[in-house]
């Protein structure tokens, strides 16, 4: 019986590796995914992808935590998003691992915080893996390996209009590629955070790793974490 009833609470997931996509259309296309999967026109969801120089700043917005002017901005090719995501100013770039998982969220019992946790604790588990020990700052989010942060998070919890509960949007920024910090992160003063630093997968273990081979080797351990069930990750 323990058996059956964990079958039937399993979420039903569709995984995508999109690739390159301007920040603009990733963002139209999670509106879209949220209205559908509340009105249960679309299975819940995870986006795995990258972004060209993008810089975003969320709710809790500093202008101050911005360094470059519009003119440097359109000098380095870099974006600009003002969104409707938690936290404050974040790079988004090639060469990082960006995930949007669209899922629902029953308003009983919930615990956003604990959704925060869990997305960390994805990143955290998958690390693992390489024997690199990551972990959390109690007074910030995201995923961390000592003083260098390693992945930020900022999500949005979008109230469902058919049901009574949330569906998630925006997610997690992963570093894969050498060099990430000097590249875009130089720009910004990352989530406000100036004590401490960046860093990447690749810095920390002086492998070649692809974003896309990171997607699909961090897609168990989401799978894991959020209790789902899937076919193979799409394209």
């Amino acid at each position: 019986m323990a058996e059956a009833d964990n079958a039937i609470s399993l979420r039903r997931l569709d995984a995508h590796y999109i690739g390159m996509l301007e920040y603009a259309q990733a963002w139209e296309l999670q509106k879209a995914y949220v209205k559908q999967i509340d009105q249960e026109e679309r299975e819940q969801s995870l986006l795995l992808l990258q972004h060209p120089p993008t810089y975003t700043m969320g709710s809790d917005k500093h202008p101050e935590h911005l360094l470059l002017d519009e003119a440097q901005l359109k000098e380095r090719g870099i974006a600009l998003f003002q969104i409707d995501r938690g936290g404050d100013i974040t790079y988004h770039g090639p060469g990082q691992l960006v995930g949007y998982p669209l899922l629902y969220l029953e308003a009983e019992g919930l615990d956003l915080h604990a959704y925060l946790r869990s997305l960390e604790q994805v990143i955290i588990n998958w690390l693992s893996e390489y024997g690199i020990e990551a972990g959390r700052k109690p007074e910030y989010t995201g995923v961390w390996v000592g003083n260098l942060k390693i992945a930020a998070i900022g999500v949005k919890f979008n109230k469902a209009r058919k049901r009574r509960g949330f569906i998630t949007s925006h997610g997690f920024a992963l570093n894969i590629k050498s060099g990430i910090a000097e590249e875009g992160f130089s720009g910004i003063i990352p989530c406000g955070i100036q004590q401490f630093g960046v860093t990447s997968f690749n810095d920390l273990t002086g492998l070649e790793l692809s974003v896309e081979e990171a997607a699909k080797q961090l897609l168990p351990h989401f799978v894991s974490e959020f209790n789902c069930e899937m076919d193979l990750i799409k394209k």
